[in-house]
């Protein structure tokens, strides 16, 4: 079977800045969070019927809370993100856990395993980074291009409905003698969702501008079914509720028959 890694693309997209994820990671990745990834994981479970010792593609999978959330319940996992930090710290935790977990550099447009796993993930908002849309359309088949037949996607993202429902321009908060805040707009007719963050202790400051295409749910569906998937519904959250008024993300399962 081919196992492979394309050439990383040439690095100009902001979320290739390894300085930003490390900057942010404490606000991103707290204990909160963290507790969150057992329960995402049961009801991804429910909403898929994966069994162990199923093959499963963590994508963008950055300190591996899912992956070793998968791996505790038996699955195989394979874990992609593109910050070597976030890896890191993701072996360090399969180590601790001894969990028998792969974990792999790369941007996630080029990782191909044709066929291999069961069941691709990509959560925690990780999808509409790409500044040209036609890359997010390749992502997905190049998901369903890693799916064995009769596999799914689980794709988990800011939708465009929930984020005009809940927007504020500007969010605060202190953790650890660090300062966050979070400046946010609307780009063109709600196609993204422009971000400023700034961190800052004492002299040290941390700034990022950059962008996030938003899909309602007829869009992301119609994308997945180009993209080649046959059976396709969207919830409001990973527990299964519709999405409606009372949806707090926008999350497609896909799957190939």
């Amino acid at each position: 079977m081919k196992r492979s890694v394309k050439k990383p693309v040439k690095k100009h997209e902001w979320f290739e800045d390894e300085g930003f994820w490390d900057a942010f990671a404490p606000f991103m990745f707290d204990e909160t969070r963290w507790a969150l990834a057992d329960p995402e994981v049961e009801h991804i479970l429910a909403l898929t019927g994966i069994q162990p010792p199923a093959k499963v593609l963590d994508l963008c999978c950055g300190v591996g809370r899912h992956s070793l959330a998968f791996a505790r319940r038996g699955f195989q996992v394979t874990g992609v993100d593109i910050t070597a930090s976030y890896l890191e710290a993701a072996r360090e935790s399969a180590e601790a856990e001894k969990l028998a977990i792969e974990f792999a550099q790369a941007d996630a447009r080029q990782f191909v395993r044709p066929g291999e796993f069961a069941l691709c993930v990509n959560l925690g908002a990780s999808f509409g980074y790409f500044s040209d849309a036609r890359e997010d359309f390749g992502l997905l088949k190049r998901c369903r291009e890693n799916l064995a037949p009769g596999g799914a996607l689980v794709l988990e993202t800011i939708g465009k409905e929930t984020a005009a429902r809940d927007f504020v321009e500007e969010e605060k908060i202190a953790r650890d003698g660090w300062e966050a805040s979070a400046r946010y707009s609307i780009i063109g007719e709600w196609e993204k969702l422009g971000n400023f963050w700034k961190a800052q202790k004492g002299a040290l400051v941390f700034e990022r501008s950059f962008a996030i295409r938003l899909y309602s749910g007829t869009e992301l569906r119609a994308l997945l079914r180009k993209a080649g998937f046959t059976h396709i519904e969207i919830y409001g959250d990973l527990d299964g509720r519709a999405y409606d008024q009372h949806a707090t993300m926008l999350v497609a399962v896909a799957k190939l028959r």
